[in-house]
């Protein structure tokens, strides 16, 4: 009996198939080497349906399984693909039972399809309430066991994110585009970003700022130090495609 079998993840149906999702990929750019860094995997429906639509079905009862499907299917697009750089997963924290044994599906899904498991970061939104800090500090240090890399997504829009950085530290923190929104033209927003920077730096944290959209929020951005960021002004999210190098809006 294997690890799953046993432990059953919190006794949560593990029926997969009865979610019929796909993905869209959005780069992470390196402003500095003018580069994709990275590609964060989007659930969609099969037609392209939003996020939104997919995400109405979820439920207690399936969260488990839904959490499962999106891991397996974001690895075997992203091999069939191609893709060589990193593979951002989104992950529910609330649906992870036992971390190793939830592990299984993703590590069987990279081996099977030779992606390697060192070019996955595993995202959790700041936006999904934690009852348990205990098992989400579990959570991050089993991955990190398995050679994982760990974000904090839309930090600064949700629950506690300071409080959950002095408990336990991820690899990388993104920050939501509530912060980025006229950066620019925002003292309030400037003072913040730069003491998260701060606090990034005296920690080894990467920071990726997250809905940039205007080329006067990326001057902001980049004159500030920051190397990593997602959002329209460089490319949308692309339907079962990767976008290329060379299609990034640099401005």
């Amino acid at each position: 009996m294997s690890v799953s079998e046993a432990v059953g993840c919190g006794g949560q149906c593990d029926d997969m198939a009865q979610f019929s999702i796909t993905m869209s990929f959005q780069p992470v750019v390196d402003v500095i080497k003018q580069e994709i860094y990275a590609y964060e995997a989007l659930v969609r429906g099969l037609n392209g349906e939003g996020a939104g639509q997919v995400l109405a079905r979820v439920t207690n009862d399936n969260m488990y399984a839904f959490d499962q499907a999106c891991r397996v299917k974001a690895i075997e697009l992203a091999a069939h693909l191609g893709l060589k750089k990193r593979l951002n997963i989104n992950f529910m924290p609330n649906a992870v039972y036992h971390p190793t044994a939830c592990l299984q599906k993703t590590l069987a899904a990279a081996k099977e399809n030779k992606f390697p498991t060192d070019l996955i970061t595993f995202e959790f939104t700041e936006n999904e309430q934690i009852a348990d800090r205990a098992h989400i500090k579990n959570i991050i240090l089993t991955y990190h066991d398995n050679g994982f890399v760990t974000a904090i997504d839309d930090f600064g829009a949700g629950f506690a994110g300071l409080s959950l950085l002095a408990d336990f530290q991820t690899d990388i923190i993104k920050v939501d585009r509530e912060l980025i929104i006229n950066i620019d033209q925002n003292l309030a927003r400037q003072a913040i970003l730069v003491g998260i920077l701060k606090m990034a730096q005296m920690m080894g944290l990467k920071v990726v700022c997250e809905g940039v959209e205007t080329p006067e929020e990326y001057k902001f951005l980049k004159e500030n130090g920051v190397q990593f960021m997602q959002g329209y002004l460089f490319a949308k999210p692309a339907f079962e495609r990767l976008v290329l190098d060379s299609e990034i809006n640099w401005p």
